[in-house]
């Protein structure tokens, strides 16, 4: 195992753990003396850090690996998904909103796969790698706006507005761009089987 795949297990060891800080009731709300919410921003500010550092060390090292391939995204999946799962049960952010979100994660995932087995990738996108951001961004503002900053509480909830948005947007962008990759190797099949036939044809003649 290189060291981009462990930073990629790091990330999704520390999913519960973030769960356990945001959803238990501890004295005082605080751990070791800070406030548990500046806590668990700390811990998903972490985990969001080593998905930038095991992508760029991969290659800066030339160490990308199918394993790593496979366990990024899903650990940027479950980091993400958690933290708003956990939003929710605080009422720190909609749930209906947070529901949108991940299901548009799920759905690229399922078309990923699909695109997996018809022969081709969809690697992400600028729109993907930008909602990305915005979501670690937006995070952060509502787990820290939910306890010690209340005043940014305002500024998370219109971030997330701008995460739905983008995240609606870049589904679309997946799925046309699903489509044209699709459409490409129908063409590319059609042209080989004509090939195949007119080769056939100058043979038998």
């Amino acid at each position: 195992m290189n060291l981009p795949t462990a930073l990629t297990l790091v990330r999704i060891v520390l999913v519960p753990l973030l769960v356990v800080v945001l959803l238990t009731e501890f004295e005082g709300r605080r751990i070791a003396g800070v406030p548990k919410d500046l806590f668990g921003a700390g811990i998903f500010g972490l985990a969001s850090f080593t998905d930038w550092l095991d992508g760029y060390l991969a290659r800066r090292r030339r160490q990308v690996t199918w394993l790593g391939q496979i366990l990024d995204p899903i650990a940027d999946k479950l980091l993400t998904s958690a933290a708003f799962i956990s939003l929710v049960q605080l009422d720190a952010a909609p749930a209906w909103m947070v529901a949108l979100i991940i299901g548009r994660e799920f759905a690229i995932t399922g078309l990923r796969s699909l695109a997996h087995t018809r022969g081709f990738t969809m690697p992400a996108s600028p729109l993907g790698k930008l909602k990305m951001s915005l979501q670690v961004a937006t995070i952060l503002l509502l787990i820290v706006g939910w306890g010690s900053l209340p005043v940014l509480r305002p500024v998370g909830y219109g971030m997330l507005w701008i995460v739905l948005v983008v995240a609606v947007v870049s589904a679309a962008d997946y799925y046309l761009k699903f489509q044209r990759l699709l459409s490409a190797r129908v063409t590319d099949v059609n042209i080989v089987r004509e090939q195949r036939r007119r080769t056939e044809d100058r043979r038998a003649g």
